[in-house]
Order: structure tokens, then sequence, then C-alpha cells
């Protein structure tokens, strides 16, 4: 055994530790609990990672998306033309003038629309569902979660963190504060499966040589148990809320409405990516200024890297890599992923090891930032508004605790990668 098989042990133990002085009864803390949590984590990111019939089976849902793709490019060029082609229309007379096509608005963004319509009409007919429901199911007994907590906790795989509370809403307001605890951290632990489309195209040129999609689904299956295990580290109970199947919502009435509203409310979600963008980046830019008044070298991303470094480290990347990594996951946690996923596959050649880059691809696949405390409380809010209090009151833990179970998620894959 080497000193970063150790670092990886020491990552274990930090990770679980940092969380400890947030929790409500300390005492209470369940740590057979947390180990067996750890354990799921290590044994599904095996089988989803090197188990070679479930490899095959991500190249083929890989060249899946890169058909879905190529139709997407259909539709779009017919509507944009020119816009939604990667290069510029033209060729650059001055090769120093920093000019970017329109891709990412014109050609990236689209993949979301035609995703959430896909990921509706796959729930639809029950395609989804049934995944769903047998990794709920798992979940439930490993960590004593009643069945409405281990549904809405387990859709965020491939819903969006809105839309799986919609599976759930009429128990809402029979949940306990920890399960809504639950229900927000794996919230903000994933990513949804329209966003994930998004994200292979715009990281495709940093990572060639792996299958993106197997490792973004990978990412989010295995930070369910994750967020499960930092919201019990933080809010210890053995309550549990039980349901009637029968009683849940159906959320669409055919095929034909599930891709309608799918569109639409792929729509509201492309829209809300770009206009987030465009906010967060000028902000970053206005505090980058005002920090070069004071010292031409201070940036918000470099002081991010030192408050992010030593959690890391905690991951399993490097020293001397940490602090780069660092300014990836702090500009996801005050900003947003695509941010920091922007970043990361605009990274310089060298900055950071291929099982650094591994590591903190999936550090950032989730949604813990703080625009989406304010969006998951208001749309959950909106569906029960007299648990309004509750949400708000466990928001913050929910936030440090969706940030930790995607750090763990990171160390767990750099584990199974290095074994």
């Amino acid at each position: 055994m080497d000193f970063y098989f150790f670092q990886l042990l020491i990552g274990f133990v930090g990770l679980t530790a940092i969380a400890i002085p947030f929790s409500s009864n300390i005492k209470k803390i369940n740590y057979k609990n947390i180990v067996v949590g750890i354990l799921f984590q290590i044994f599904l990111a095996f089988i989803l990672i090197k188990i070679p019939l479930i490899v095959s089976f991500f190249k083929s849902l890989g060249d899946g998306v890169i058909a879905l793709q190529n139709a997407t490019q259909k539709g779009t060029s017919f509507l944009f033309g020119f816009l939604s082609s990667p290069g510029l229309p033209f060729v650059q007379s001055d090769p120093s003038a920093q000019v970017q096509s329109a891709y990412f608005a014109f050609g990236i963004l689209p993949f979301i629309l035609v995703m959430s319509a896909l990921t509706a009409w796959l729930w639809h007919i029950k395609v989804l569902k049934v995944i769903v429901d047998a990794f709920s199911k798992v979940c439930q007994k490993l960590f004593n979660i009643g069945g409405p907590i281990g549904l809405g906790a387990a859709a965020n795989v491939f819903v969006g963190q809105v839309e799986a509370p919609l599976l759930i809403r009429p128990y809402l307001s029979r949940l306990t504060n920890k399960e809504l605890l639950i229900l927000l951290t794996a919230g903000m632990s994933t990513v949804a499966g329209s966003i994930m489309v998004a994200l292979v195209t715009m990281l495709s040129g940093q990572f060639p040589d792996i299958n993106l999609i197997q490792h973004l689904i990978t990412a989010s299956v295995i930070s369910v148990p994750a967020a499960i295990i930092y919201s019990n580290i933080m809010m210890p109970s053995n309550e549990v809320t039980t349901f009637d199947e029968s009683k849940l919502p159906k959320l669409y009435n055919s095929s034909m409405d599930a891709i309608t509203k799918g569109t639409r409310d792929g729509l509201e979600i492309a829209l809300s990516v770009g206009a987030i963008l465009i906010v967060f980046i000028t902000l970053v830019a206005l505090v980058d200024s005002l920090l070069g008044i004071i010292n031409d070298d201070l940036s918000l991303q470099a002081i991010l890297g030192f408050v992010f470094a030593p959690i890391c480290w905690l991951m399993g990347i490097p020293w001397e890599e940490a602090v780069v990594a660092g300014q990836l996951l702090g500009i996801k946690t005050a900003l947003n992923e695509f941010v920091a996923y922007a970043g990361l596959a605009n990274i310089e050649p060298g900055l950071l090891s291929d099982q650094s880059k591994l590591i903190t691809l999936y550090a950032l696949c989730g949604f813990a930032n703080f625009s989406s405390v304010g969006i998951l409380v208001a749309g959950v809010g909106a569906m029960c508004p007299e648990r309004k209090n509750d949400l708000v009151s466990v928001s913050l833990k929910a936030l440090i605790g969706a940030t930790l179970a995607s750090c763990m998620t990171g160390l767990v894959i750099g584990l199974v990668n290095y074994l």
C-alpha cells in the first residue's frame, strides 16, 4: 500500500467528520449506517464502472447520446442555422482576437429541451419508474427510510430537483424534518438527466477517452446514498413516513402530454441555465475587478481555491493540484455547476492529472449551490406552503450535506479507479 491509499482512507474519515459539528444530536448518530452507506457507494461504483456487461450497456447508451446529439443538431440547425454549429461561420482574420461562437446558447442548451421531453416520456411509459422504484427499495432497506422519501430521493437521479418532490406531493405535509432534509440534500447532490447530455457535449474535449454519460449517471446514482448518510449525521432520527402507492399523483395523461410538458419544463431549465450563467459570470468578473484593485493576482477563484483545497485533498487529489480543483469546487458552491464545469472544460493541460480530473468531474456533479437552495425552498414550498418554514430551517444543512455528498462521491470514484 502506498501513501495515496492512506490519503483516501483519511479522506473517508475526514469528510465524515466535517459533518458531525452540524449534527442536531451527535449522541444519536448511527456510525454503523455511515459505514454501510459508504460500502454501498463503493459497491455501486464498482458495479457501474468495472463490470464488463454494465460497461457495454453504458457504451451503447453513449452511442445513443451521440445519436441524440446528431438528431438535436438537425432541429437546432433548422431553427438557428449556423449559430447552432461549433466554430465560426467566417474566417477569423486576427488570430489574437477572442471571438467565440454562439454554440453554447444555440447548440448545447437545446439538448436540455430534448432530454427533458425524452425523460418525461420514459417516465410516463414506466421505463424510468421501474429503475427508480428498484433503487428506492434498496435505499429503504439499507437506511431505514420510508417509501415516500426513498422514492423522492431516488428520482433525483433522472428528473429535476423540483420535479422529484412532485412525485410524492401528497406526502410532503407528513414528512419529518429529517425526511425533508434528505429530499433537499438528494436534490442538490445530483444532476438531472436533462442536464447530463448538455454536460457531455461541453466536456467531451477535456475527456475524450472516457464514456462521460456513464460517469455522470454513476455520479448521480452513488450520490443518493451519500446524501442519505449526511442527512442521518446532521439530523439523526428513526421516524419514517409510510405511503400508499395508489395515492401517488399521475404526472402525465398520455405520451403526447408527457412530451409537451417535458419540453415546457426543459425550456424553463434551459432559459434558467442561460440566464444564471450570464448573471453569475458577470458577477465573478465584477468581484475580480474589485479584488484586482487590492492586488493584481487576487481573484475570487484564487480565494475559493485556497478555501476548498483541504477538502479536495481529502477527496484524493494531490496537494499540488488541490488548489486548482478547489477553485472549481468553490465556484460550483458559490455560483453553480455549469460555471464550474465550463472551467473544467477549459482547464489548461497539465494542471490536473487524469485521476484528479475524474475525481473533480464527480465532485462537481450536483446542484449544491446557493441559488439551488432558493429554487428548492421556493419550489417545494409552493407544493406544500405549510412546510415552508421547515424547509428554510433545514436548507443550510442540506447545502452543506449535498456539497459533502458530492465530495464523498469524488472520493469513492478515486478509490474505485485506483483499485
